[in-house]
C-alpha cells in the first residue's frame, strides 16, 4: 500500500499530480532516458535490470521494453541479472555496463576512484556513451527508490 495517497497497487504514476511540476519533469526524464539514449537496447536493459535489484523495485524488476525481443533482449537477461560477473550469455560491454550500473547504486566513491575499471570501460564506452550511461543510472536508481520507498506500484509490469 503506498506510503503517500489512496493510489491502487498497480498505479505506478498517479502519485506524481501531487506535484505537477516536479512530477513532469520526472515524465521527461525518464522519456529522454528510453527515447533519447544512444546505448544499445541490450547494453541499457542489462545495466537499467541490475539498479532494479539493487533498489530492491518490483516494478522496474519487472518492466520490459516492447522494442527487446526485436533487439535481442530475451527473458535471459533479465534472469541472470545477479550472475552480472559470471554469466556467459552477457558480452564484455554488457557485463562492463552491469558493473557500472551496481557499482554506481551501491559504492560510487570506490567506482570513481578505480582505475582498473575505467581502463576496461574505456575499451567498451566512448566518453558520449559513457555520459548516456550515467545519466540513466541517475535515473534508474532515483525513481527506483523512490518508487520502493514510497511503495508505489510495486505490482505494476510496465511495458516501455
Amino acid at each position: 500500500m503506498s506510503r503517500i495517497g489512496d493510489f491502487d497497487d498497480d498505479d505506478v504514476t498517479g502519485f506524481a499530480v501531487r506535484s505537477p511540476d516536479l512530477g513532469a519533469a520526472m515524465a521527461a526524464f525518464s522519456n529522454a532516458v528510453y527515447t533519447k539514449g544512444r546505448l544499445p537496447l541490450r547494453v541499457r536493459e542489462a545495466a537499467r535490470i541490475v539498479v532494479a535489484h539493487a533498489n530492491e523495485c518490483v516494478v522496474c524488476q519487472n518492466t520490459r521494453d516492447a522494442d527487446g525481443e526485436a533487439a535481442g533482449v530475451d527473458e535471459e537477461l533479465y534472469e541472470h541479472a545477479a550472475e552480472w560477473r559470471t554469466w556467459p550469455g552477457y558480452s564484455d560491454a554488457e557485463r562492463i555496463a552491469m558493473e557500472f550500473a551496481h557499482r554506481f547504486a551501491t559504492d560510487h566513491t570506490g567506482l570513481r576512484d578505480d582505475e582498473d575499471f575505467w581502463d576496461r570501460a574505456a575499451a567498451h564506452f566512448d566518453d558520449d556513451l559513457m555520459t548516456d550511461l550515467a545519466i540513466s543510472c541517475a535515473m534508474w536508481v532515483g525513481m527506483g527508490r523512490m518508487l520502493r520507498t514510497l511503495d508505489i506500484g510495486q505490482s505494476c509490469t510496465i511495458t516501455l
